[in-house]
């Protein structure tokens, strides 16, 4: 089955809220060898006038990546996780997530472009923190492969 067109435009519910926990932060630092002070000292961070550690610019992927597990999980997508290619991805912040954020993300598909036997699915996370203001927009393009014939 190719992907499904008609998941253009379509909006996910929002995610659960995802608080943000200094340890995850400097783990994740850690995974990404960013080894500023600010994503691992609070005392570094709070110089530079956050309230806490500061994650580095693609931890937003851990929130959009439940997004994206709503648009897999989706039974008329035509999208199978394993003829899936993660192509592309940007980050677009407002203010960078810091430890004690609560987020929550909301996905919206963008764009189905159709190519000889695959597809590129763009789609657009909005995360927001626990008052709706909004803290990034994680870009992902995957392109999807139709797989053995």
């Amino acid at each position: 089955m190719p992907v499904n067109p008609e998941l253009v435009g379509r909006v996910f519910p929002p995610t659960a809220p995802y608080l943000v926990g200094r340890e995850k932060v400097r783990e994740f630092a850690r995974a990404v060898f960013a080894d500023d002070p600010q994503h691992l000292d609070p005392a570094a961070a709070r110089a530079l006038g956050y309230p806490d550690v500061v994650a580095p610019a693609t931890f937003a992927i851990v929130v959009q990546e439940q997004t994206l597990q709503q648009l897999l999980a989706q039974p008329d997508s035509g999208i199978v996780l394993q003829n899936v290619l993660h192509a592309e991805q940007r980050f677009r912040y407002t203010r960078p997530i810091v430890a004690g954020d609560e987020l929550t993300g909301t996905l919206t598909v963008t764009a189905v472009r159709g190519m000889r036997g695959s597809a590129m699915v763009t789609s657009d996370a909005e995360i927001t923190d626990a008052t709706g203001a909004h803290v990034v927009t994680a870009t992902s393009v995957l392109l999807v492969g139709e797989g053995e014939k």
